[in-house]
């Protein structure tokens, strides 16, 4: 079962004549690549007819790489992400970008090289020694190029399925065992027989599996942007008659020949310099809407309170040199029936890109023009009915425990870590519903929650110990005889177990907030072992009642810690062996909106920014700090009384009393000399936090 649907019944509801069209279209296109491409011609083929990135178009088409992922879209999607799928390409700034076996050579070289793996590939697949493709190394470099090549021209061996988490994921739904570090292309194979031997899909073709797989089983998950097209929304009539989104930063040119957000925020510190310091998110949301795929959901915004429309992804990014303006551009079906203004702001849409909470689009979603409404009320709540899709990073969580079973989340303070676990625990006990419902209403739901049998939460400290988490002898309270009376007491993580072994068709959780404040051998005890997902279930005796005792297999536990606390000693490495560590990092998007001249969402990046150089980044502050009753804090007032009783305390603790690095930070704002933050009225104060963090100079570096 996956979300809900069995295989074998969706399969035999599966339309497999909707997809004739589909199925011919690839067809063509790859009937155009074997006519441009031939097969036997490979040994042959100039690196110009392969590469990305040459400075004119061929006289005989587009490049090979070009085709397969421009050009072939029914053939299977290998768009997304930057051009070193390809392992070489022509870079925008004039060098070749070579894999790390090519890095070195002079590009004809390492193409000959390249080119020869590629013929050993086909030969091998020709002659069917598929084995033989575990040895091309540098195919590894460009996993789905190389699988979508070896299904183009051997259709008859291949899923037109690509990327090697997908695959992996559709290996385990069918029954079948995915194996981490091998070639795309054998899990590619190892799929094409599981599917083979499974009698609901007999006479099936490839595109038929395929376009079934991804309908009813994506494993991706799906985001939410909010797009601005364009200042207040001037392109929003071109975007909706064109079925496109835009975004203007020409003069980066096309975003695909980034690979990591390091090398685009370069790019944009080099062509706006006075921006530099405050572009890494910037950076980050670039490549967020480059890397949308087809089924993605997006808004069109005019200003905070207004919806244009909500659209779904229908293609890929492509760069558009040939438009005036706005060279970055989305395909987009539009739906304008959501259009509507909004009953108060929304902090977050000031700048061109934001996240949008998926509670939050099930409102706008909900909504219709003809429902006799001009705006949608903020209830925190969606239609009775609709569906609540999970947060994306709550999601997350709850991936990992179910494939650890263990979750630290960590991070520095305030970046609110223990508010995602509670979202989490939300989540697995059924209330995902109130995810997005106001600070109240949610607050309600956590109390709830927490005074029910399934989830429970503490808080580590040096004098905890395994007496209150798993057994031993405390003062008998109810005893009315002379004299202390020990009795044997059950601890707090040994009756979750015991309920949750008692019911074994409900998941239980245990919260652990300040996880690393507490000595976690002496706590867990033996029961560390039984952490692990194969041990659940094992028994073990008990040091100090001699009962038998296991942790049962629906036994979940999430702990924070703060990575800033120097004072706690790193975790025991056995501890660290049985969770997944998921960082939870300073969101500028949390904090987006204006106080007076100043940009907050500049300023707090800014500030992280050079915590990180002149610290590090577990030293970095969180957006808490800057947010009231889980908004940006909007006056003057509330900005000082954060900065000078929350920031300032934060950083002189973190600096150990020196002064000069405390100035290294926070510049004009404290004297060099003494270390003393200077005093000013609220209203001077954003005006010298805007001149000091968002006017693009850099802070002291001496």
């Amino acid at each position: 079962m996956t979300n809900g649907v069995d295989v074998r019944t969706a399969a035999a509801e599966f339309d497999r004549a909707a997809v004739a069209n589909a199925e011919s279209a690839a067809e063509d296109e790859r009937r155009q690549v074997l006519s441009q491409f031939p097969l036997e011609q490979w040994a042959q083929l100039p690196l110009e007819r392969y590469a990305l990135g040459q400075s004119a178009p061929h006289e005989s088409g587009p490049t090979y790489c070009r085709l397969m992922e421009f050009g072939t879209p029914h053939l299977g999607s290998i768009k997304g992400g930057s051009a070193a799928k390809h392992i070489m390409y022509h870079h925008n700034s004039g060098e070749w970008r070579l894999a790390a076996p090519l890095r070195g050579m002079d590009p004809q070289e390492a193409w000959a090289e390249l080119r020869g793996q590629f013929v050993r590939a086909f030969d091998a697949v020709g002659a069917g020694d598929f084995e033989a493709l575990d040895d091309l190394e540098m195919l590894r470099y460009g996993p789905t190029l190389v699988t979508k090549s070896l299904a183009t021209y051997f259709p008859q061996h291949f899923l037109p399925i690509y990327a090697a988490e997908h695959l992996r994921t559709f290996v385990t739904l069918v029954g079948g065992e995915a194996q981490a570090g091998v070639p795309a292309a054998r899990t590619n194979r190892q799929l094409r027989e599981l599917v083979r031997n499974r009698e609901e899909f007999e006479g099936w073709t490839g595109q038929a599996v395929m376009r079934f797989l991804y309908k009813h089983f994506n494993p991706r998950q799906r985001t939410i942007w909010k797009v601005a097209p364009g200042e207040r929304g001037r392109l929003w009539e071109e975007c909706r008659a064109g079925g496109f989104i835009c975004v203007g930063w020409d003069e980066l040119g096309d975003l695909g020949q980034y690979q990591s957000d390091t090398e685009l925020k370069q790019a944009l510190d080099a062509h706006w310099p006075r921006s530099s310091g405050g572009s890494l998110t910037l950076a980050r949301r670039l490549l967020a809407f480059r890397d949308l795929e087809a089924g993605d959901r997006v808004v069109a915004n005019r200003g905070t309170d207004e919806v244009l429309a909500t659209g779904r992804v229908d293609g890929s990014y492509r760069y558009a040199p040939d438009r005036p303006e706005f060279h970055h551009v989305v395909p987009v079906t539009w739906d304008t029936s959501h259009a509507q203004k909004l009953s108060k702001p929304q902090h977050g849409w000031r700048s061109t890109f934001a996240k949008v909470d998926a509670s939050l689009f099930a409102r706008f979603t909900a909504h219709h023009a003809d429902s006799g409404s001009g705006s949608v009320p903020d209830t925190g709540q969606a239609q009775t009915g609709t569906p609540v899709a999970l947060p994306e990073d709550v999601q997350v969580v709850l991936d990992a425990l179910e494939r650890k079973g263990q979750v630290i989340l960590h991070g520095p303070p305030g970046t609110g870590k223990t508010r995602l676990a509670l979202a989490a625990a939300l989540a697995l006990d059924g209330r995902a519903g109130v995810l997005g419902a106001d600070a109240h209403q949610r607050a309600e739901a956590q109390a709830e929650m927490l005074q029910g049998d399934r989830v429970r939460m503490v808080t580590f400290h040096p004098s905890y110990g395994y007496e209150d988490f798993v057994e031993g002898f405390k003062p008998d309270l109810s005893a009315t005889g002379p004299g202390l009376t020990l009795a044997l007491t059950d601890g707090l993580f040994h009756n979750l177990c015991s309920r949750a072994a008692a019911h074994p068709d409900q998941t239980f959780l245990l919260v652990v907030d300040e996880i690393n404040r507490g000595d976690l051998p002496r706590i867990f005890g033996e029961l560390i072992t039984l952490l692990e997902l194969d041990k659940r279930n094992l028994p073990v005796i008990l040091p100090v009642s001699k009962r038998r005792f296991s942790v049962p297999p629906n036994v979940r536990v999430i702990g924070t810690m703060n990575t800033a606390d120097r004072s706690i000693s790193h975790l025991d490495a056995a501890v660290r062996r049985r969770f997944a560590f998921l960082p939870v990092g300073p969101d500028p998007d949390a904090v987006s909106g204006t106080v007076g001249p100043l940009d907050l969402a500049g300023f707090f990046e800014s500030l992280n920014t050079r915590i990180t150089r002149h610290l590090d980044a577990d030293h970095q502050i969180g957006h808490a700090y800057l947010l009231r009753e889980g908004e940006p804090i909007a006056t003057e007032e509330d900005l000082a009384a954060a900065f000078h009783h929350e920031v300032i305390p934060l950083l002189e603790d973190y600096c150990l009393g020196r002064a000069e690095l405390l100035h290294r930070i926070l510049g004009g704002l404290v004297d060099a000399e003494t270390g003393r933050p200077l005093l000013m009225p609220p209203q001077d104060l954003a005006d010298a936090l805007a001149t000091e963090f968002t006017s693009g100079v850099p802070g002291p570096d001496a």
